[in-house]
């Protein structure tokens, strides 16, 4: 396996390489239109009809490309989704980097270990980091008594631990990122990628964007208490549960929002705990949906009364 290594802003940053000693398997990637569409499948999939649309080109010249670049290898269909009537293929790239290698050189060892994200993760943390950079705001509840109920925020310090969690991937953001769920509301924030942490008593943004969410919170009667999945039917009432839930911005199409939360400040903890250290097992069932949930249960395994653990539910 090659990689490809980038130091920036003193982070080193890695991607995998397609790599190839014969400069003709990469004669493709010098065709504008391939290299363009290269670029569009690197940010996410996307099905050939999109990709025309985007570039300007006809269908029929982007199908063209298409079957070239799979024939070398250069991407791949990463899944089919039925769209007007159509099974639509969507595809993305094999690698994110591609190079040419002389039989002879110098090999050295890198003295130094890297933080990189898999393709899944990527895949998953995109809008809100791109190209090494946090693209949106973090928005936890106000500690002050705030919204309807006037509640204080108990779970706004967890996004410490996502803040760490995405320090891994992106560089020292120029803007302040972090804000109060009531200077969302206030300053009409609502246009961009948000990082919601916390559930609808704590984050008023949760309790607008519940109506959009694939396992909705409970808001019929304050304390709210449960969760309940579309998809399954089942209803998830105790206070360690919490859910990681990905969703187009119903306020803007074009942006998206990241919930992290839970029933109670336990389950926004669960939630935490199994996005930053469990992550492989709860991205294992996300193949990219725009709309997209997994339920967990917060376990405290060695009996100190706090959560340590996670169990994956849905």
């Amino acid at each position: 396996m090659a990689h490809l290594i980038k130091e920036i802003n003193g982070k080193f940053f890695t991607k995998k390489v397609k790599l190839e000693s014969e400069p003709e398997k990469l004669k493709g990637l010098l065709n504008e239109s391939r290299w363009n569409i290269l670029k569009l499948l690197a940010e996410k999939p996307r099905y050939p009809a999109e990709i025309a649309k985007m570039l300007g080109l006809h269908e029929q010249k982007v199908y063209y490309h298409i079957k070239q670049l799979e024939l070398n290898g250069l991407i791949e269909i990463k899944s089919k989704q039925e769209r007007g009537g159509v099974l639509a293929k969507y595809y993305t790239i094999t690698n994110s980097a591609f190079a040419l290698e002389l039989p002879y050189g110098d090999v050295k060892v890198a003295d130094f270990s890297l933080k990189t994200q898999s393709d899944k993760l990527k895949m998953f943390l995109y809008p809100f980091v791109n190209a090494g950079n946090l693209n949106g705001n973090i928005v936890v509840g106000s500690p002050d008594p705030h919204g309807q109920n006037q509640v204080r925020a108990r779970d706004g310090h967890y996004g410490i631990d996502i803040g760490i969690f995405l320090g891994q991937f992106v560089n020292m953001p120029k803007e302040f990122t972090t804000k109060l769920d009531i200077d969302i509301k206030a300053e009409n924030g609502y246009s961009s990628n948000l990082i919601l942490i916390g559930g609808p008593l704590t984050n008023i943004i949760v309790s607008e964007i519940n109506n959009y969410l694939p396992v909705k919170f409970k808001l019929d009667l304050f304390p709210y208490r449960g969760l309940i999945s579309e998809k399954t039917k089942k209803n998830y009432d105790e206070d360690s549960i919490g859910i990681i839930a990905k969703i187009i911005n119903p306020m803007d199409k074009d942006k998206s929002i990241l919930l992290i939360a839970g029933n109670r400040f336990n389950g926004t903890k669960a939630a935490v705990l199994a996005l930053t250290r469990h992550t492989e097992q709860v991205l294992d069932k996300y193949n990219g949906e725009d709309n997209w949930t997994c339920v967990v249960s917060g376990l405290d395994m060695d009996g100190d009364g706090k959560i340590d653990n996670i169990k994956i539910l849905e």
